[in-house]
């Protein structure tokens, strides 16, 4: 559990810098430079990450339940991660109407995950896992929303086309993740409803 929260304060902490310390991180990229603030910033990230990995994958040798997650939870969390694979591919994909309207997808994508998670696991690691990521996710789409009106910013509309696109490339990743990608990461099938429930 200590190697799950040490990466969870590492790598969630580099990534509230814009939500409680835009001007320090500022300060940083003018004093060292974009690209060494970024190098340094990367490579915690991945140290970050790697104690996420491993300390999450040590709860589950040793799970504390808090709750039983009902079976239904599994399908609404499988039809929540649809949505969020295609938001995610807005995020990335230029030119759709969802990133146009939404304005940060990557972001929503994260908190969806993160909620669809929690609504079917209740291990003690999944909480502080997918808990996390849900309150950063929230706070850092207001800080988000809150730059874009301080800066005036403003999304292109974009074309139905490109949501086309997003929707069928985001289905297809979906698919594929579910339904071999998870198993061999995590080791569960979120299309087994045999299984205890799903994880990541």
């Amino acid at each position: 559990m200590f190697y799950l929260i040490l990466g969870l304060v590492v790598f969630l902490g580099l990534h509230s810098t814009r939500i409680f310390a835009e001007d320090w991180r500022s300060t940083q990229i003018a004093g060292r430079g974009e690209a060494a603030y970024k190098g340094i910033y990367s490579l915690l990230s991945v140290i970050g990450l790697g104690l996420i990995i491993w300390g999450y994958g040590q709860t589950r040798m040793a799970p504390i339940d808090l709750y039983q997650a009902p079976v239904f939870t599994r399908h609404i969390a499988s039809l929540l991660m649809l949505i969020s694979f295609v938001l995610l591919v807005c995020a990335y994909l230029p030119g759709t109407r969802l990133k146009g309207k939404l304005h940060h997808p990557m972001i929503i994508s994260v908190k969806i995950w993160a909620f669809a998670h929690l609504i079917a696991n209740g291990r003690l690691g999944d909480v502080l896992l997918f808990g996390a990521f849900l309150l950063w996710a929230i706070l850092d789409l207001r800080a988000a929303k809150a730059r874009d009106r301080k800066l005036g910013t403003r999304y292109a509309a974009g074309s139905w086309g490109r949501d086309g696109m997003a929707l069928l490339i985001g289905i297809a990743v979906w698919w594929l993740f579910a339904r071999h990608g998870h198993a061999w990461l995590i080791g569960v099938s979120p299309f087994e409803l045999g299984m205890s429930g799903i994880s990541k």
